[in-house]
């Protein structure tokens, strides 16, 4: 019996590890987009992405220098690319775009498509074969959200509502290739890696990009914009790579179900937004859906 536990235990810490991590991250996330709401309402999105990319990547390559991290083998850079494609370029862009189109409020909604997201994309590319049930579970918190998406009239705002599902889409991918790639690179050095390889890049776009002056912007988005850099670009990840590739990208990727929740809070008392009784509703039904389904996830 002793031996039977001690081969079982190192198992479960790790699983559980990989939620404490997840979780972690998860409540980093949770203010990106209020944070972005606030930065873009004086940077342009397009500047607001190059920017947050390449401060992040400024403070990746002092942690790869600092930790003597290893560099990564030739067959990793693709997939550091994709990575990089997904949630360093992809997602902040499309989100920011959606911003100048929509409240804070009802993209973070939207948000409750990424566990689904995820999953798929954990089949495709990580490897994993979840349960019928999980799927059945999965389709129905993600209908709850389209279905909402739908109530509230797509002919509102039909850009943001689409730039949303195309960020989920792809951030799905990046989340699910950056899990795969941490379990022989490392969670953190996979971020800092994707951050540094997109930095030529995105600094000289950056300074081309930037406003003829700052002087007119104010504290608040400034603080957004050290935000998003800092913490969603950067630490957050840190969390949320080591979590997933610890507990498994489908299993803990459904603790992206609590996003909404905490960004809805998040916007309604830092931005004064309107948040509807709907809107919980159909966070609460969403978030109830996946943690069934994380019970049929492996």
């Amino acid at each position: 019996m002793e031996r039977t536990s001690n081969l079982q235990n190192p198992t479960a810490d790790n699983n559980l590890s990989g939620w404490i991590n997840g979780f972690i991250g998860v409540v980093i996330f949770s203010a990106s987009l209020p944070a972005t709401k606030v930065a873009v309402l004086e940077f342009d999105p397009v500047f607001l992405t190059l920017a947050r990319a390449s401060i992040a990547a400024v403070l990746a390559l002092a942690m790869l220098g600092l930790l003597k991290a290893r560099r990564p083998q030739r067959s990793q850079l693709l997939a550091l690319a994709i990575v990089a494609c997904g949630v360093v370029v992809g997602f902040p862009l499309l989100t920011a775009l959606a911003l100048q189109h929509v409240t804070s409020a009802h993209t973070i909604v939207f948000l409750g498509l990424l566990p689904l997201s995820t999953a798929a994309f954990a089949v495709l590319r990580g490897g994993e074969r979840p349960r019928p049930a999980f799927w059945c579970f999965s389709v129905l918190g993600s209908a709850c959200v389209v279905g909402y998406a739908l109530s509230q009239g797509l002919t509102a705002a039909p850009e943001g509502d689409i730039l949303m599902l195309l960020a989920v889409l792809i951030c799905g991918l990046g989340y699910a290739e950056g899990a795969k790639l941490s379990r022989t690179l490392g969670g953190w050095q996979v971020i800092c890696w994707e951050l540094v390889l997109a930095l030529p890049v995105m600094a000289p776009l950056a300074w081309l990009w930037a406003p003829s002056s700052f002087a007119g912007i104010s504290a608040p988005a400034w603080s957004g914009l050290a935000y998003i850099s800092v913490f969603s670009m950067l630490i957050g990840f840190v969390f949320w790579y080591r979590g997933l590739a610890q507990g498994g990208i489908a299993a803990v990727g459904q603790l992206q179900l609590l996003q909404p929740f905490f960004g809805l809070a998040l916007a309604a008392t830092l931005l004064h937004e309107r948040v509807s009784l709907g809107m919980f509703g159909v966070t609460a039904a969403v978030i109830l859906c996946v943690m069934a389904a994380r019970r049929f996830a492996r």
